[in-house]
């Protein structure tokens, strides 16, 4: 299983956002099922076969000009490792995560059940 990220950006359009033509994208994925999918808020995450993957970010690629617009700009993001083929995009968050709270868990007075979904910074000295 290979995993990727993935932005298109409709580029020409005559609004600022940009919110329509994800929707747009949004549809074309649940239409399909060739590859798992999860949007976030600077892209989309994608779980499937390397050719499915590159299948459909085709077809996700066409649909701003489909709708009328001059230049798209897509990014594409693929991993694929061999060693471990089920990996999914849980899996990934779920390794970082375990090292995480192992830390947490050798330090003294930390309250590891507070998790926040933003990190604050840690301000420069």
């Amino acid at each position: 299983m290979a995993t990727a990220d993935l932005t298109v950006l409709a580029l020409g359009r005559p609004e600022v956002s940009a919110s329509g033509y994800i929707a747009a994208i949004q549809r074309h994925l649940a239409a399909q099922d060739r590859v798992r999918y999860r949007m976030h808020a600077m892209g989309t995450s994608l779980e499937g076969t390397t050719a499915d993957i590159l299948a459909v970010v085709g077809e996700l690629h066409a649909v701003p000009f489909e709708l009328g617009l001059p230049r798209v700009y897509t990014v594409l993001k693929l991993d694929e490792r061999r060693d471990k083929p089920g990996q999914t995009l849980d899996d990934k968050v779920a390794s970082v995560e375990r090292r995480l709270a192992e830390d947490a868990a050798g330090e003294r007075g930390h309250d590891s059940g507070s998790r926040k979904d933003f990190k604050e910074a840690t301000p420069r000295s």
